[in-house]
């Protein structure tokens, strides 16, 4: 199966984790990278690996990069990945171990968080189809996030992928703060009755920090992962507290 199979990674100054996922993709034929003109040691690192093609295209969306790389992909089966993640090799084996012919178009994966290389017992990141074929499929964008849609029957994999984003602080917090304007834009415009129960919740701006906090230490099991937890948890309130600053700063603000 894993002959069958490209996988599909996007870059924008990705050096701090790049190499960690190639180290889980030694058996990949070809990789394609689609970057969004990075400016550290990314693209030297992606050019020092003979298999990987690299795309160049400047970022609009996640959705519409991930579809520009789907028109890259030419083999029966795409591996869409982020550069901070990280293959188990129980996941590889399993993924090599599926029959390719059968009614099943995708395949998603649960995940673990890791800070600082230390996979936690609890994680806020939804199980998300990674593996599918390339022609049933199409990205959306989610507010600041995506979503592939695939036609077709679908199956949830046992094996985990690794989340391990060791990117300084600074990069984080620059993320973030991006990820939250357009989040506070979906939340906005969205009506309320459309709204889940936790995007209400965040819309409200007050209560959100402190549910997370509660959320990831004692329904998580964050607490008992010692300060990697806490890390985590300090990391998903202080998200919800740009997110409810920029909520507010939209509302009270507007042109």
């Amino acid at each position: 199966m894993l002959e069958k199979i490209t996988p599909l990674i996007l870059t924008y100054n990705e050096a701090p984790n790049i190499e960690r996922i190639f180290q889980c993709l030694t058996w990949a034929n070809k990789i394609v990278v689609i970057d969004s003109y990075s400016t550290d040691a990314t693209l030297e690192i992606l050019y020092s690996y003979p298999q990987i093609e690299v795309f160049q295209k400047k970022f609009d969306s996640f959705a519409s990069q991930c579809n520009y790389g789907l028109g890259k992909i030419s083999s029966e089966w795409v591996l869409s990945l982020d550069s901070d993640y990280v293959l188990t090799d129980e996941l590889i084996d399993e993924i090599n171990s599926l029959q390719a012919e059968t009614d099943i178009n995708s395949y998603s994966v649960r995940f673990k968080y890791c800070v600082f290389g230390k996979p936690l017992r609890g994680t806020l990141l939804p199980p998300r189809k990674v593996l599918y074929k390339p022609e049933k499929a199409i990205y959306q964008d989610d507010g600041h996030a995506h979503r592939v849609v695939v036609e077709g029957n679908s199956a949830t994999l046992s094996g985990y992928i690794h989340h391990d984003d060791r990117k300084p602080l600074s990069r984080w917090l620059w993320a973030q703060d991006h990820y939250m304007v357009i989040e506070s834009k979906k939340l906005l415009e969205t009506p309320n009755s459309e709204l889940s129960l936790g995007d209400r919740i965040r819309r409200q701006k007050i209560l959100a920090p402190f549910i997370i906090l509660f959320y990831c230490l004692i329904i998580k099991g964050g607490i008992l992962d010692g300060w990697h937890g806490w890390y985590y948890a300090f990391q998903r309130v202080l998200a919800e507290i740009l997110l409810a600053i920029h909520l507010i700063e939209a509302e009270k603000f507007k042109p």
